[in-house]
């Protein structure tokens, strides 16, 4: 059984910082990927960003140059760092993990950014 726990959300102002974080029950490599996901109210969940197992990163328009994936092995966590957050970054925040065509989610965190 995997398990994700998210950690890092809660409430910003505009132009400010978080940094999420998502352990694993397991070691990060044992996925094909990992990556974040956000889901606004009334809003389908999109891709944020993701990470391979080889280390390459795909992010979304929208959060480029603002948000950096990164990874520790050694503490089996991927970390979402936040910069210059938007009103429009508002939305629960869910860690995914995808190996074997499945995908697992955690319970996910909610990040609101206030103007």
């Amino acid at each position: 059984q995997v398990q994700l726990v998210e950690s890092g959300g809660g409430l910003v102002q505009a132009g400010g910082s978080l940094r999420l974080s998502c352990a694993t029950s397991r070691s990060i490599f044992s996925f094909n990927s990992m990556g974040w996901y956000r889901q606004a109210p009334g809003e389908q969940r999109d891709l944020v960003a993701t990470v391979t197992s080889g280390g390459t990163t795909n992010y979304a328009d929208s959060v480029k140059g603002r948000f950096t994936i990164s990874r520790d092995s050694a503490k089996n966590t991927v970390y979402l760092q936040m910069n210059s957050l938007k009103p429009e970054d508002t939305a629960v925040y869910y860690c995914n993990a995808y190996v074997y065509l499945r995908d697992y989610w955690g319970q996910g965190t909610q990040v609101t950014v206030s103007a």
